[in-house]
Parts: C-alpha cells; sequence; structure tokens
C-alpha cells in the first residue's frame, strides 16, 4: 500500500483530525447563526453530535489503537503530530466544541423553542393530568420492554452497547442488619421514542425524554431496594471494521460477523450527566478501560441527536426553511423520450435543485424498454425502499442482463447494503462485490440498447450515490451521456468491478487506484508550467477533503509558480493557505449551509483552453489507493460554461454561509464588502432552478396544441413550475470568468 511521505517541513500541513473538528465547529456556526429558523439550528446541532459520534468510532478510535496496540496507521499524519499529541488536542477541541453545544441548548435553543411553542418539560414539572399519562405510559408501554441489569460478585458489568442510552443507578438493601451499596444498569430501549409527547393541543407541544420517565419511576424496577442515585450515560466504540478479504470464502457472511462485533468494540467515549455523583464516573471509567480525558460530563440531555426528532416534528413550518421542491431539469422539462434526449446531447443536472426523478426515471425507463439488453449500476448506498433497486429487480424479471455492484463495505450502510445484495440476488441479479482490498465508490450507470443502427450504450455518471434520499439533501452533479468513448470506458470500468479485466485502455477516465493521482498531480504541475511560461493558468477545485501531502506539494509548487488556485473544501483541508512565497496564491473556502455541499468539480485553465471534470473522489489517500473512483470530463462546451461560468463562481462569490481557512488552521467568516451584492450561492442556485424549470416548461407548451387529436387536453408532463421563496433573487448575480485574471473581491 503507498505511503506517501511529505517531502515538506510538516508545518506546511494542517493536523487531519483538528482540521475536521473545525468543520465540524463550522456547522455549530450555523446552530448558533440567529438568522436561520429556529428547528433548522435544532438540526444543526443534532447533526454535531452525530458528526462527533462517528468521529470518535473511527477517527478516535484509530487513533487510540495507535496509542495503546503499536498498531502502524494506514496513513501517517503529513503534519508529524505523535498519536499521544493528536488525541491531547482532539481532548481539547472537542469539550469545548460540546460545551458551547450545551451553552446554545441551555442559554438560547430551549428558551426559543418554548416561545414558538415547543416546551421540553422536567419530571418535577409535570400538571397532574400529564404525570397521570406519563404513568399510565409507563405501566402499559415502557415497563413491559425494560431490563434492570444488577452488578455484583454474581453480576458482572454488563456489555453497554454502542451508542446506546442508559441509566446508572446506586440502591441499597439491608442484609444481615448492614446496608449494602450496589450498582446496577438500566438500558433506555431504542425500540421506543425517546421525545414523549404529552396530550395537548398540536399548536404548541409539550414534551418530556423517554430517561427522565424511566428515571422517576426506577423504584418500580428494583423492589425492595432503595435507589440512592442515578445518572444518565452513553458509550461510544469503535466500530471501524478490519476485514481480512483473502481469506474470506463468503465476504457478505464475513461482513454479517463482523456487523455483530462492532457492537462490542473497544470503548473510546463515555458521555454523562454534569450531575453525575462521581463513585458512578469512577466506575464506568474502570469497567470501561477509559482515561478520565475520555469521559465528557454534559448539561444534559446525555447525546443530542435527540434534537433531529424535534425538527421532524409536523407542523411549525415557520421554525423551519422553507420546504424545498425541486424542478424537473431543464432538458427533461418537455417530456421527450429519455433515450432521445440523452442521443441528442449530453444532460448535465444539478442536484437538490434539480429533481433526482431523472435519474430514476432513466433506470425505470431501461428495466421495462423491450429494446435494453443490459443494466449495469454501482450501489454504495442507497435509500430505504428504493425505488432504483425496484427497478433493477423488474428489469431482470423482464429477462434483461442486469448486473448490481453492491459494494458491502460503505460504512454504517453494511447491513442496508447487505439486505440489497439477497432482494437483487433474488430477483436474478448478477449482483458482485467488487475487487478484492478495494472500495467501489465510483458512481456509474450503463444501459446497453439495440437500436436500427446498432448497438448504443446509454451512461450515467455522478458525483453521488443513487439515493433517493439523499439526493433532497446533498448537492451532486450528474452527466448523462450517450458519447460512444464513455460508453466504453464504462464497459471497461464494469468489466475491472466483475471480472479479471487487464490491460485496459482509458479513452476519457481517470481512475484510481490506476494512476487518477498520478494525472492529478500532472494537471496541476501543467498549469504552474504555463504560469512559468506567462500562459494562462487557473486551478478551481470543489470538493470534501483535502489530505494527501503529494497532491497538496504540487498545489504548492503551482502557487509559487504563479498559479492562482481557489480551494472550495467542505470538511477536512491539510493544505495551510497564507504561507509567505509558498501559498500566498491559494485560497481555501468552506460552505456550510441547508444542504451538505456534496459535489466535486475540478477546473484547470490549460493555457486558455479550459479542461473541467467532475468525479467521485476527494484528494485523500483512501481515494487514491483503496477504493475504486472515476474522474470524467464534461467536454460539451454548454455544460462546461455552466459549471465554471456559473455554478464555481457563484460559489467563490458566496459572502453569506462561506468560510475561509487561515494560516494557522482556524476559518473565519466571508463578509459581503461596502456596496457589495450579498450571495448566498445555495439561494442562488434555488432560485435559478427555479427560474430554469418555470422557462422550459413554457417553451415546452408554446408549442402544443390547445387540443389534441382527441380533443382532449394534454397531459403536463413537467409538472407546475415552483413559485419563488419570500426574499429570494429570481435572477444569479452576474459573476466574473474563472479565464479573468481578477479574483473576485474577497471580503
Amino acid at each position: 500500500m503507498p505511503k506517501n511521505l511529505p517531502a515538506l517541513s510538516q508545518d506546511h500541513y494542517l493536523n487531519r483530525e483538528l482540521s475536521w473538528l473545525e468543520f465540524n465547529a463550522r456547522v455549530l456556526e450555523e446552530a448558533a447563526d440567529r438568522a436561520n429558523p429556529c428547528l433548522e439550528r435544532i438540526k444543526f446541532l443534532s447533526i454535531v453530535s452525530s458528526n462527533l459520534d462517528e468521529f470518535f468510532e473511527i477517527r478516535v478510535a484509530g487513533l487510540q489503537e495507535q496509542l495503546y496496540a503499536g498498531l502502524e496507521p494506514q496513513d501517517f499524519a503529513a503534519d508529524g503530530l505523535a498519536p499521544a499529541d493528536q488525541l491531547a488536542r482532539i481532548d481539547q477541541r472537542a469539550h469545548q466544541l460540546v460545551g458551547e453545544q450545551y451553552r446554545l441548548l441551555h442559554e438560547e435553543l430551549i428558551g426559543d423553542l418554548q416561545q414558538s411553542g415547543i416546551e421540553w418539560v422536567r419530571q418535577a414539572d409535570l400538571a397532574p393530568s400529564e404525570r397521570a399519562y406519563v404513568d399510565g405510559l409507563f405501566a402499559d408501554s415502557i415497563y413491559p420492554v425494560l431490563t434492570p441489569l444488577a452488578i455484583d460478585p454474581g453480576h458482572p458489568f454488563p456489555h453497554v452497547h454502542n451508542k446506546s442510552l442508559n441509566i446508572a443507578l446506586l440502591v441499597e438493601r439491608k442484609l444481615a442488619n448492614q446496608l449494602q451499596e450496589l450498582f446496577a444498569v438500566v438500558q433506555v430501549p431504542a425500540v421506543l421514542d425517546r421525545v414523549v409527547l404529552l396530550p395537548g393541543s398540536p399548536e404548541r407541544i409539550r414534551f418530556v425524554l423517554l430517561e427522565d420517565v424511566i428515571a422517576a419511576h426506577l423504584g418500580t424496577l428494583f423492589g425492595g431496594f432503595r435507589v440512592l442515585g442515578h445518572t444518565v450515560f452513553r458509550v461510544t466504540r469503535n466500530t471501524d471494521l478490519t476485514i481480512d478479504e483473502d481469506d474470506a470464502e463468503d465476504l457478505l457472511q464475513t461482513i454479517e460477523e463482523n456487523l455483530r462485533q462492532r457492537m462490542r468494540g473497544d470503548a473510546v467515549r463515555l458521555e454523562i450527566s454534569d450531575t453525575a455523583d462521581e463513585r458512578f464516573v469512577q466506575m464506568l471509567v474502570g469497567a470501561l478501560d477509559l482515561q478520565n480525558r475520555d469521559v465528557y460530563r454534559v448539561l444534559g440531555p446525555v447525546d443530542l441527536t435527540v434534537c433531529m426528532a424535534l425538527h421532524r416534528l409536523d407542523g411549525f413550518r415557520a421554525l423551519k426553511d422553507e420546504p424545498l421542491n425541486p424542478g424537473v431539469p431543464p432538458a427533461f422539462a418537455s417530456g421527450s423520450d429519455v433515450f432521445d434526449l440523452i442521443r441528442g446531447s449530453d444532460v448535465l443536472v444539478h442536484h437538490p435543485y434539480e429533481s433526482f426523478s431523472c435519474v430514476v426515471n432513466f433506470i425505470d425507463r431501461a428495466a421495462d424498454d423491450p429494446q435494453v439488453l443490459a443494466i449495469k449500476q454501482t450501489l454504495y448506498r442507497t435509500s430505504g425502499a428504493s425505488p432504483i433497486i425496484r427497478a433493477l429487480e423488474r428489469a431482470a424479471q423482464n429477462g434483461k442482463q442486469v448486473t448490481a455492484l453492491v459494494e458491502l463495505k460503505a460504512r454504517f450502510d453494511e447491513e442496508n447494503n447487505i439486505v440489497w445484495a439477497r432482494s437483487l440476488e433474488h430477483a436474478g441479479v448478477h449482483v458482485v462485490y467488487g475487487v478484492v482490498g478495494l472500495k467501489t465508490h465510483c458512481k456509474a450507470a450503463l444501459v446497453v440498447r439495440r437500436e436500427a443502427d446498432g448497438i448504443r450504450r446509454y451512461v450515467h455518471l455522478s458525483t453521488g450515490n443513487y439515493n433517493p434520499t439523499t439526493a433532497r439533501v446533498y448537492t451532486d452533479l450528474g452527466l448523462f451521456t450517450a458519447k460512444p468513448e464513455f460508453g466504453e470506458d464504462t464497459s471497461e470500468l464494469f468489466n475491472l468491478l466483475t471480472g479479471y479485466s487487464q490491460g485496459r485502455h482509458w479513452r476519457k477516465f481517470l481512475v484510481a487506484p490506476l494512476g487518477l493521482r498520478e494525472r492529478i498531480v500532472e494537471l496541476i504541475d501543467r498549469e504552474g508550467q504555463n504560469a512559468g511560461a506567462g500562459r494562462p493558468s487557473r486551478i478551481i477545485v470543489k470538493m470534501n477533503a483535502l489530505v494527501e501531502p503529494t497532491v497538496i506539494e504540487a498545489l504548492y509548487r503551482a502557487a509559487r509558480a504563479g498559479v492562482r488556485i481557489d480551494l472550495i473544501i467542505r470538511g477536512t483541508c491539510c493544505l495551510r493557505p497564507g504561507i509567505p512565497e509558498l501559498s500566498e496564491n491559494i485560497r481555501v473556502i468552506s460552505i456550510v449551509d441547508r444542504f451538505l455541499e456534496h459535489s466535486r468539480i475540478f477546473y484547470f485553465e490549460n493555457s486558455g483552453d479550459p479542461e473541467v471534470f467532475l468525479g467521485s473522489a476527494d484528494w485523500m489517500p483512501r481515494n487514491f489507493f483503496r477504493r475504486i473512483e472515476v474522474m470524467f470530463p464534461i467536454e460539451d462546451p454548454r455544460l462546461k460554461s455552466r459549471l465554471t461560468e456559473e455554478l464555481l463562481q457563484v460559489v467563490l462569490s458566496d459572502n453569506i454561509k462561506a468560510r475561509q481557512l487561515q494560516a494557522d488552521g482556524t476559518y473565519t467568516r466571508v463578509v459581503a464588502a461596502e456596496g457589495q451584492q450579498p450571495i448566498r450561492s445555495q439561494t442562488v442556485f434555488q432560485t435559478a432552478a427555479r427560474e430554469s424549470a418555470r422557462v422550459a416548461v413554457d417553451t415546452a407548451l408554446r408549442f402544443v396544441p390547445i387540443f389534441g387529436p382527441s380533443g382532449a387536453p394534454p397531459a403536463d408532463d413537467a409538472g407546475s413550475p415552483n413559485g419563488a421563496e419570500p426574499g429570494q433573487r429570481s435572477k444569479p448575480p452576474r459573476v466574473r470568468s474563472p479565464r479573468a485574471r481578477k479574483r473576485p473581491e474577497p471580503a
């Protein structure tokens, strides 16, 4: 496995783990931003907790294994920090973030929610009728599910499942005229709703938390004992699966067995109420083999992912963002046959602003079209009740050759993907699990169709997953094309994934781990050479993370040669901008807003003949060396112009939700300069997509006769265009082309 040690001084790089924590700090800023509706702020607060869970399960767990077990990391930190130093800095920053989370909750959000009609009620504040309701609910629906677990010489400390909510208690009994104190644990059942709504008006909601209801009735669970005290706690465990695929005779079965072990991984963090007696803390630290720094005392409630349940409450529309109703992509608005459209010209779609239904319809249409001979598709993450899965199953039942590459190792989606794999196999789909030792992370669908002039391939390539649910909240880009070279490369890709294909010749694709990193370095170096020769040069990259040191060093070389570089990195960035005579020409911004920025776009000026690529890969070691990834060019001049002169430039001009990375690793919010137009890029895209859909529908309808041959009005295939949201601009701002030599004015 390649290990690319940095060529420059360690202080030229930012630490990956600390950079990720700063991303989570930017998410927390959205929870603190009073310009966001109250329930949206609550949602961001929940996302911070969910992000921290995964961070501890994977990243902190890996560092602890390196420190305590002497395991070698998959990738060496370019900044040179030892595991112990990283853990110490993580400890300090993570405690700060958690402290700010709870400060926001108690000092701002709980009060704001109460004023808006959503009130968290403590047991002591229940009205008599509410108390009677809670007592009845406990007796009828909660008590039968609970299992009290004693801790004594005959009952060792029970296994506490990863991320489960638990109550630890101290009870007292009289034995041989002496008082004896014992610990016990009760797990809060995950099968029950944690937010318990009290009877009342739907316009004003009062709720209690399930753990508070259980805590108020602990005496019922331990008859004959006196409850001296209790506290709520939660344990985070190491959940990173280590699978030796070379020795796995059945990968699906091996992963199923490993998933059962995930709940029993080593503990890495303890969250516990700040009011907990120190005896509880020491008992749990000892039983879980933790250090004191692994303990997070919180003001409560423990585990703020519960806040997402509040965001999902029905009603309270004024406390949430205006719903997004994605428009039909203009190319598909006419209702023409999807294959005719794609055969005529390439089509680019921008999610979530343009509906993902065009992707679903592409697979649906292929499943039922008698001229379609084969469908091949990668599935990394997909949604529950997936229409794409159903379409693939139907296609197989219709007698087509259907192949699905299901990535069983997609982290935290392994169980879902096992279910889909078995369902697809049952329907007659050829299911494969990819190449041993590599995750299949590329997003590709291939439809092979018999037509009058021969066999034609139709291709969809994307920066995001085939998941209709996340397609409504992640920003991604997808390309439909029938160009022969793209079809041939996609066939080669599937041959690589399903068989023993060798000697591949890629016509358009750049593929990892087969030279993608090397080609990216070449493209970056070419810009540096152009700048040195006085030719036009420019690099703009939008992606989720930048970690790989040799690519960072190539960017430094290009910047030093005079190339102007803009990096739009949502999350982790290990490149340090602003280093004199090295990275002064590099600007790094991050957009954190309503939708998760997920699209990956790569722009290279190329002496005035720009090359633009989309892809599935961030610039990280895992993407270059341990995954199958695809980066593909956008060649249609219209689509290339849309990406460069509209999408990228709007993002670079954002002065509401953008933050700029400083040389010390911190981020500062970009603020509009005096007289500068405020630009919130996601709002601009939402408005522009809505306008494009309206124009496309109006244009299509203009040529439709008022009455068809039957005398009946024609069907409106495109649907009604969406109305503009209050306060939004109807047109995107005018922004400078990336070819222009002057950077948009920084805030």
